[in-house]
């Protein structure tokens, strides 16, 4: 299994992370990946870049040495009602959007709460193209329902390798493992990322695909496949200018 596109990174915008925009495709451009996103975190996020930090990512070019870039944003979901950090006038500027629940920002809450902050996200913001680490085992959520709302929507849901390493969001390998069975199961598309905080970190996917093989997940739904990506964000309407 050869994944050649990249749609969780972050750069030292993040605050915590530790390479460059132009760092991380010159190491896509060395190491083969053919389409680097470039996702920082939302600004509610300690240390994350002001908003115009992301909506100025028009001035990127689409692409560089080689490397197709993706413009995107890791936005937290910041209540119960769905509501993201990354306003609608600033998305448009962007490709898309990673939703993810982040402890600073929305504190784990019931499953009830959980649930209601996930599912409002999904349903409120046009932009989001993703749903991040899920697996993550602070928060209480009905995977299954998720899984489904993912396949209604036609939007990817993340096996995210940091996740699966160990020492970040642990706990979460069961809960990932699950997940990727829950989206075989009921034919939902996955994105696999490296969250990569560092350039050396993207493209590294070796835990997610071992995971991914061990359960036979079928290829078709992994759209880390150039073609298939660009395809598939063709179909939203995005991307004219490839």
């Amino acid at each position: 299994m050869k994944l050649l596109s990249d749609l969780h990174t972050h750069t030292i915008a993040s605050g915590h992370a530790y390479t460059t925009l132009m760092e991380n495709i010159n190491y896509c451009a060395e190491n083969g990946i053919k389409i680097l996103g470039t996702s920082d975190h939302g600004p509610s996020m300690p240390g994350a870049p002001h908003v115009w930090n992301i909506s100025n990512l028009r001035v990127v070019p689409r692409t560089v040495n080689g490397v197709i870039v993706l413009k995107g944003c890791e936005a937290n979901i910041l209540d119960t009602e769905g509501t993201l950090d990354i306003s609608k006038k600033v998305s448009d500027y962007i490709d898309y959007l990673i939703a993810s629940f982040h402890e600073p920002v929305f504190p784990p809450c019931s499953l009830k709460e959980n649930m209601s902050a996930m599912l409002n996200a999904i349903d409120k913001n046009e932009k989001v193209e993703i749903l991040g680490h899920l697996g993550n085992p602070i928060y209480d959520l009905d995977y299954e329902t998720i899984v489904k709302k993912a396949k209604e929507k036609d939007i990817m849901i993340e096996i995210n390798n940091t996740s699966l390493l160990g020492d970040t969001r642990i706990g979460s390998k069961s809960n990932c493992r699950y997940i990727a069975e829950l989206c075989k199961k009921h034919n939902t598309k996955i994105i696999v990322t490296s969250d990569a905080h560092i350039s050396f970190s993207i493209g590294q996917f070796d835990k997610a695909i071992e995971m991914l093989e061990s359960i036979n997940f079928p290829e078709e739904l992994i759209m880390n496949d150039p073609s298939k990506l660009i395809a598939h964000l063709k179909n939203k309407g995005r991307l004219t200018d490839l």
